[in-house]
């Protein structure tokens, strides 16, 4: 006769086999569900230029202040503030009228000793007067002259002219002002394509730069005061580069003992007028490449105790947290060395949630939404 119960013994071990295979399932969900997700990145491997970077300011290449040589009332402005001018462009005009009248009084006084000159001269030849009296009216013609010379001068200074080509300032005197030598500059005219740069250098560079030079058969400085030196390139505040290229134009003759610095100036172009003395730029020059080169994420990296540490996801998923060696920074990647090699995976997002030996669920890079935050900020799902 077939049983279609198994024996009563048998009840207990079916039931705790029963709880054995439940509870087995249990964990085996619980530890998918409880594996974090973290957002993986690649090691890659490339050449990897290396920049040094220096905080520079602007200064035009020529900025020439305007002032009147001569006293008067200022009649008229002839340039607008702001203006490209040329160099001898009038930009002020000032009352010339008593410097007009002292050239003519000095013009007619020219005019008689040249007469007595031409008057003399056959004279002393004749004996008829003597010679010094030829020679009186002689020094009287060139003193005459300078006279001349000295009252057009003051004439020309009533016409202030721009000395080079450049962009002309803000005006500080007004129609009707009385200016003179004494009363301050009028406006400046400056000069600014190219346009330099300051910056200061530390001498372990400079020393630095001085021996590759010499090693590569260069000379550190030309008889024209420019000095051996990379390309230089402008960050401006806004974080963009600059898209023209400069160079070093000179350094500083002495070195300042206080910072142990040189101050260099650098030269770029400026044809469009996009960069203004007074800008503060951050300057930097490619001083080598490191090829083949490992780089990871900064954010993938953890300061701990003075430690760098990474999180490696194996192929099982699982972290192995390895320190590593930092080194030239490119844009937000960071040179690494150490137990790593091109195409390991790092955490790069959640590196919070990791320890030594767990398993995590990799995702993509920028997959992963931000926590909630107090203020309802956006939620993981």
């Amino acid at each position: 006769m077939t049983m279609l119960f198994p024996p009563r013994g048998w009840l207990p071990v079916l039931f705790l086999t029963g709880l054995v295979i439940v509870s087995g399932c249990k964990q085996h969900q619980q530890a998918q569900r409880t594996a974090p997700d973290v957002e993986v990145a690649a090691v890659e491997q490339k050449d990897v230029p290396v920049y040094r970077e220096w905080v520079g300011s602007l200064a035009a290449d020529v900025n020439a202040t305007i002032s009147a040589q001569v006293s008067g009332y200022l009649l008229r402005q002839d340039y607008k503030e702001g203006q490209i001018v040329k160099k001898g462009d009038l930009l002020f005009e000032i009352d010339d009228r008593t410097y007009q009248a002292t050239l003519d009084q000095a013009n007619a006084k020219l005019g008689k000793t040249e007469l007595d000159v031409k008057r003399y001269t056959p004279l002393a030849q004749t004996q008829a007067i003597s010679q010094q009296e030829l020679d009186d009216a002689i020094q009287a013609n060139i003193a005459a002259k300078a006279e001349v010379d000295a009252a057009q001068l003051n004439v020309n200074y009533c016409k202030i002219t721009a000395p080079v080509d450049g962009v002309a300032g803000v005006a500080n005197a007004q129609i009707g002002d009385l200016v003179g030598p004494g009363s301050g500059q009028l406006t400046t005219v400056t000069k600014s394509d190219p346009i330099r740069v300051d910056f200061s250098v530390d001498q372990q560079l400079l020393i630095q730069l001085a021996e590759r030079t010499l090693a590569a058969g260069g000379t550190l400085r030309h008889a024209s005061g420019e000095i051996y030196g990379p390309h230089l390139e402008l960050i401006l505040l806004s974080g963009a580069t600059y898209s023209e290229k400069g160079r070093v134009l000179f350094a500083n003759n002495q070195l300042d003992v206080r910072t142990g610095t040189m101050r260099v100036v650098g030269e770029f172009p400026n044809p469009q007028g996009l960069l203004a003395p007074g800008m503060f730029v951050t300057v930097r020059a490619l001083m080598n490449t490191l090829t083949n080169a490992l780089v990871i994420p900064q954010r993938a990296v953890s300061d701990v105790q003075g430690r760098s540490l990474i999180a490696v996801v194996g192929e099982d998923n699982k972290i192995s947290i390895r320190p590593v060696q930092t080194g030239a920074q490119l844009g937000q990647l960071w040179v690494v060395t150490g137990n790593i090699k091109a195409g390991d995976r790092v955490v790069s997002e959640g590196i919070q949630k990791v320890r030594e030996g767990i398993t995590v669920n990799p995702v993509p890079a920028g997959s992963m939404k931000p926590q909630a935050d107090l203020t309802g900020g956006a939620k993981t799902e």
